[in-house]
């Protein structure tokens, strides 16, 4: 009998499922597209950094990757298999001077980050920012018809990828260095067809709040960002069902979704030396929606 110490570390992994096979969704194939474009110049906020930004192939991570190449960073873009858009990232953030490379992997494999973290290393000498943005959420009216295999896989890949890009990560943060996570609006609200999701949020703001206080000795920032409902290829591509989309994020004072580019100013706040006093904390950029914490 093998014992359990000897097992593979994915012995349980779960492959991407099939209920919503257009997910995550290519940004290249919407009409309507997203927007990302920074909107103010850079003023080197991120200057001589190094940046790991997973999910960067479209939506707040590619917003948030551009970003933070036009404040000066050098930037790792990690997506699961949208090539034409990551590779469009790519040209994004070069086009605003930095360095950058794309590398498609699934995060819910330890290997996968073990690998994104050596990959960074080799390329650029160092890392001091890891933005854990990559996520994946299936929607349900009933909690029976949620199997074992999503739970698991939503999970895997909205919290244990944190996990293991943090263990992977680490030996080469230093003093100074930040992590931010993304969390959701629905971790405080609650979202009734989104079950699984909703529930890793809320590990993920737990993640990030714990995680502060593990790391605060050694210099090094943990802070959260909880976008409300944001227009990105994930909920019209199979993350919402299309008769929730008409009036999809409507609900909120604002009266409509929010842009990525709303939201990657959020990550490069706690990313940066303006937020040198904040650690354990979340911003909530949700369209005007108060929530605690």
């Amino acid at each position: 009998m093998t014992n359990k110490l000897d097992r593979h570390d994915d012995a349980d992994f779960i492959e991407p499922i099939d209920e919503e096979p257009r997910m995550p969704g290519h940004e290249s194939e919407m009409d309507d597209k997203p927007e990302w474009e920074p909107r103010y110049p850079g003023s080197g906020r991120l200057k001589g950094k190094v940046a790991i930004v997973t999910g960067a192939d479209s939506g707040i991570g590619r917003a948030t990757a551009v970003l933070f190449a036009r404040e000066g960073a050098d930037v790792a873009i990690a997506y699961l298999s949208e090539h034409d858009d990551a590779n469009k990232t790519r040209e994004l953030c070069e086009a605003e001077g930095a360095k950058a490379f794309v590398h498609a992997c699934d995060l819910g494999r330890k290997e996968a980050a073990d690998e994104l973290v050596a990959k960074t290393i080799d390329k650029f000498g160092k890392l001091d920012l890891l933005i854990n943005i990559a996520g994946e959420q299936h929607p349900d009216y009933e909690v029976e018809d949620i199997t074992a295999e999503q739970l698991q896989r939503t999970f895997q890949s909205n919290i244990f990828s944190m996990f293991y890009m943090v263990q992977a990560a680490r030996p080469h943060l230093k003093n100074g260095a930040a992590i931010v996570n993304c969390t959701s609006v629905t971790m405080y609200k609650g979202a009734p067809i989104l079950l699984d999701y909703s529930s890793t949020k809320g590990a993920i703001t737990a993640f990030t709040r714990s995680l502060s206080g593990n790391l605060a000795d050694d210099g090094i920032r943990v802070n959260a960002v909880a976008p409300g409902p944001i227009w990105t290829p994930l909920n019209p591509s199979g993350g919402m069902p299309p008769e929730e989309m008409d009036d999809w994020g409507e609900g909120n004072p604002m009266g409509r979704p929010g842009q990525p580019n709303e939201v990657a100013p959020a990550f490069l706040f706690l990313a940066c030396e303006d937020s040198s006093y904040m650690s354990g904390q979340v911003l909530h950029p949700n369209g005007g929606m108060v929530v605690n914490g």
